[in-house]
């Protein structure tokens, strides 16, 4: 299932909504599972799993903590497993955003839509930074792997000193640079060139685009109206 740039910002937006609205956990649910079939279409079969078995997850830790037995234990965890539920429609709306959609087309159609410049350097500017971290920080866990420190998978949680020295500090005083790197190779582009802009990359809303957005949207329409 190939959306459209701009039904995906469509989904993010309404995932939002979720949260703003705080609607029932019928409704919530029947949307992190709409969400999720998109993210499926598109081959992205582990993120789809592992999202779909950690909101499973804290729907049994919510579920959990109705248990009154006056433990305050569980009601912070349950205090907790909410929180984060209803932050997972996000999560998942912008992992298949941003996972499926390239940087030209995003530009594409930003500008499509009358953005001005200065939002969409900063955006394209966004969409570059995380990908360039991600591989700074596996860059850094090999370095500190041949160094034998902090092996293994949870070794970072057994020592967050040797965390916050080897791996944080170099982050943090490289995402600077890589910021100002990303800003000079946009601009090199000539993406902050004023006038008109060609791009080789055609984006077109088809009938999966509308159908799917009007799907997604039915079950928080219900809950706002108060069906569910």
């Amino acid at each position: 299932m190939a959306l459209d740039p701009r039904t995906k910002l469509y989904l993010v937006a309404l995932a939002n909504l979720l949260l703003f609205f705080h609607v029932d956990v019928v409704v919530e649910s029947l949307t992190v599972l709409l969400l999720l079939l998109p993210l499926l279409g598109a081959g992205r079969w582990a993120a789809a799993v592992r999202s779909g078995c950690i909101y499973v997850l804290l729907l049994v830790g919510t579920w959990a903590s109705t248990l009154d037995d006056g433990s305050s234990w569980l009601h912070m965890l349950g205090l907790l497993c909410v929180g984060i539920r209803m932050m997972m429609p996000c999560l998942i709306a912008g992992i298949y955003a941003f996972t499926t959609t390239t940087a030209s087309q995003f530009v594409c159609v930003l500008r499509r839509m009358r953005i001005p410049e200065t939002i969409v350097i900063p955006c394209v500017v966004c969409i570059r930074f995380f990908p360039t971290i991600h591989d700074d920080y596996h860059q850094i866990r090999d370095a500190m792997a041949l160094r034998g420190i902090a092996q293994g998978t949870f070794a970072l949680l057994r020592h967050p000193a040797q965390s916050l020295e080897y791996i944080l500090m170099p982050l943090l005083m490289n995402a600077t640079g890589v910021t100002q790197d990303l800003s000079v190779a946009a601009l090199t582009k000539g993406i902050g060139i004023r006038g008109p802009h060609t791009c080789h990359t055609e984006i077109r809303m088809h009938g999966i685009d509308w159908a799917w957005m009007v799907i997604c949207t039915v079950p928080l329409a219900l809950g706002i109206g108060g069906a569910w």
